[in-house]
């Protein structure tokens, strides 16, 4: 009978990962059992995608060249309370760094455990604000015990699965703490202290393989500084330490995206550029963040950022090429593996070739020699003369000749064809008998039992369980006129205002600006009135010095008739609620629980909860909600929440910054899959519709004038 190893095995050992590897470095390179390595890497998130997607994610990646992938650890998935962890699903670390495993490579394991990453209150679990005495990411001890008490709890988990190359498994690296630099001089000495403990503590845990802080120029030894940003090869200073390799961490793919802003589009020949530049000056490790973003699911993005990550990297948010980034990237990685043995073992020399020209040569003493000839001219082609041969350089490019004799690539001159996203309808929902709805209840001061004096912040109210926080009061009017103006100023995203019942209107803020006003004429009744405001998050905060002391929510309610008579609310007495009355009810899952209505009446309904069915598509291409005719709100399929929309926010050319939205295969059953929307206000169900998602070649399209539907 024969005996069949699993997958991973036969994957693991074809690939060669060897038991009990030795990961070191010199001022070259990362040194794995010996040998010198040029290691390409490429970020996926595990959270921002599905389990069912990995396998293919990892696999479009390897087949594009890239050697490793790099990874966060987000804390507030994993420990969502003191000492309660999640593992599972999404949040399945382990699988996902086995499945790495299983297609032979290697991983970068950024635990932080603070990330930033666009990811809401980057990545901290919201419990560490309460904690007494707390300062983040300095020498205080509070904050020192729970990192490193997480830290270890992730190590440990690593090394009880086998998982570090000390132990034979694929994790060269890891990462402790994140972009420090930035916020550093906030504290002083005490900063410096903090760097120093951390990257004790860090190498305390033996793992077996080095220790990288990324954008922190002085990492204690052992620990590796690292650059973040578009450009290292021209704005790395370099290791602190001529014992250290030179490695990028975060080369940006794209940038990330905030509703009302419009998508950065990094070009893949510049992308190709500024890596071979980097590798020509003795770089060694290049990551490509991202180099597939993915979805921020739920209520995981930060603040104003859009739900959709990295759309623009060499992988969409699907999962799909992004031509021609991916293709190009792929023939550069190519390029530099084979002559990455020259590259290591030469000797580097630089040499002008003209005024914005230059060359970088890699010798060997047996004959061995890779050229990188540079034109830093963004308009110009020229032709330079090396080795007594002539060689013409594209503007703004660089040309690799793996023997120093012949150009095998070039970072301006593209071989790979274009791409377009192709949107197919496959469903619509126009049908008001398809559709039922739950309307939210506004609350009145009586009906809140949170009570205080003073307008509450919002964020350490709501402790994150919810984007909602219901600011209510009871006052008695005896101004002199009858239609005051009610101004809110508000350091939150959105408020939504309500006088007796009657919806006021909404105001929101940006990304960029940090304060709003609310300012509307309203009707008051002499005598006693009720006032609600709907204060919301849209994602907490992801940075900056003395995070726990981000201040969010209303900062000062009045009503004025002028400037000498008004009404200040501020300090009255104020009554909240914690969220939604949907979200208490688990509307989102529980739908048998709640009487629905139909339909009815659309127009100006607000704070409304939507529900119809829908079958999934036949075949394997992603799917998507257009959500173009919505507001403002969030959606859940079968009680998954896809993640948060804006589509009422537009950006300088009048458009939504999203308004087609993932929804996993994996979150689908075959038949009658429950869609649940919330909508704030000013959205219509109706004109929604299920699409799949697939790419199509230029050429071709070009070629064959097809008429296609719904391009993107």
């Amino acid at each position: 009978m024969k005996k069949w190893l699993p997958l991973f095995m036969l994957l693991t050992l074809m690939e060669g990962f060897d038991v009990n590897a030795d990961v070191t470095y010199d001022g070259r390179s990362l040194i794995i059992d010996g040998q010198r390595k040029i290691l390409l890497s490429g970020s996926i998130h595990y959270p921002r995608s599905t389990p069912q997607m990995w396998p293919d994610l990892i696999g479009k990646a390897k087949q594009g060249g890239v050697d490793v992938i790099q990874t966060y650890v987000f804390w507030n998935l994993h420990e969502p309370q003191p000492g309660q962890y999640d593992f599972s699903g999404r949040n399945d670390l382990v699988r996902f760094i086995k499945e790495i495993e299983a297609q032979g490579l290697y991983v970068c394991l950024r635990i932080g455990p603070f990330v930033e990453s666009e990811w809401t209150y980057g990545g901290f679990p919201f419990w560490l604000h309460d904690v007494p005495g707390i300062v983040y990411r300095t020498d205080n001890e509070p904050f020192k015990f729970y990192m490193q008490n997480f830290t270890t709890k992730i190590v440990d988990m690593m090394k009880a699965e086998s998982l570090y190359a000390s132990q034979g498994g694929p994790i060269i690296l890891s990462q402790i703490e994140n972009e420090y630099q930035n916020i550093q001089k906030a504290f002083g000495g005490a900063g410096s202290d903090y760097v120093k403990w951390a990257a004790k503590m860090a190498v305390g845990l033996e793992t077996g393989v080095p220790w990288l802080m990324c954008k922190e120029t002085d990492a204690p030894d052992p620990v590796i500084n690292t650059c973040n940003g578009m450009k290292c090869g021209e704005t790395f200073t370099g290791p602190n330490s001529p014992n250290k390799p030179t490695m990028w961490t975060e080369n940006w793919t794209s940038f990330y995206q905030v509703y009302g802003g419009i998508p950065y589009i990094r070009s893949a020949q510049d992308i190709a550029f500024h890596v071979t530049l980097f590798i020509a000056r003795n770089g060694s490790y290049v990551n490509y963040y991202m180099y597939h973003g993915g979805t921020n699911f739920g209520r995981t993005a930060s603040a104003y950022v859009i739900t959709g990550y990295y759309d623009q990297a060499p992988l969409d948010e699907y999962g799909l090429f992004r031509q021609p980034k991916w293709g190009h990237l792929k023939e550069l990685h190519a390029a530099i593996k084979s002559c990455s043995t020259t590259l290591l073992q030469g000797v580097p020399r630089n040499f002008s070739l003209g005024q914005l020209q230059e060359g970088y040569v890699f010798e060997e003493e047996n004959g061995g020699c890779v050229a990188f000839l540079i034109n830093n001219d963004g308009v110009n082609k020229v032709t330079v003369q090396f080795h007594n041969r002539s060689y013409e350089l594209l503007p703004k490019s660089i040309s690799i000749l793996p023997d120093c004799q012949n150009v095998t690539f070039n970072t301006a001159n593209v071989n790979t064809t274009s791409n377009r996203r192709i949107y197919i309808p496959r469903q619509n929902f126009s049908s008001v008998n398809d559709w039922e709805k739950f309307e939210d209840v506004i609350p009145n001061f009586d009906n809140t039992s949170l009570r205080s004096n003073s307008l509450l912040e919002h964020m350490n109210t709501t402790k994150d369980k919810s984007d909602y926080l219901w600011y209510t009061v009871r006052f008695e009017y005896n101004l002199s006129c009858n239609q005051p103006t009610l101004r809110v100023l508000s350091a939150a995203h959105v408020a939504h205002a309500f006088v007796n019942d009657t919806y006021i209107g909404a105001v929101h803020g940006n990304h960029d600006v940090k304060l709003f006003t609310l300012e509307f004429p309203v009707t008051i009744n002499q005598g006693t009135n009720n006032l609600s405001i709907l204060s919301v998050m849209v994602g907490l905060p992801d940075s900056g010095a003395f995070l726990e002391r981000k201040f969010a929510g209303l900062t000062r309610v009045e009503l004025q008739c002028s400037e000498e008579e008004s009404l200040d609310l501020s300090n009255s007495t104020w009554g909240y609620q914690v969220g939604l009355l949907g979200e208490q009810l688990e509307v989102y899952k529980n739908t048998s629980d709640i009487e629905w209505s139909q339909l009815g009446n659309i127009t100006n309904e607000t704070q409304i909860w939507y529900k119809t069915s829908f079958d999934t598509p036949e075949g394997d291409d992603p799917v998507a909600l257009d959500l173009s005719s919505m507001g403002k709100g969030e959606a859940w399929v079968n009680g998954q929440s896809i993640g948060r929309y804006w589509i009422m926010f537009h950006d300088s050319k009048g458009n939504p910054s999203q308004s087609l939205y993932h929804v996993p295969r994996s979150f689908l059953n075959d038949f009658g899959n429950i869609l649940i929307f919330f909508e704030e206000g000013g959205g219509n169900p109706l004109h929604i519709s299920l699409d799949t998602v697939s790419v199509t070649d230029l050429q071709h399209e070009n070629f064959s004038k097809l008429s296609l539907p719904s391009f993107s």
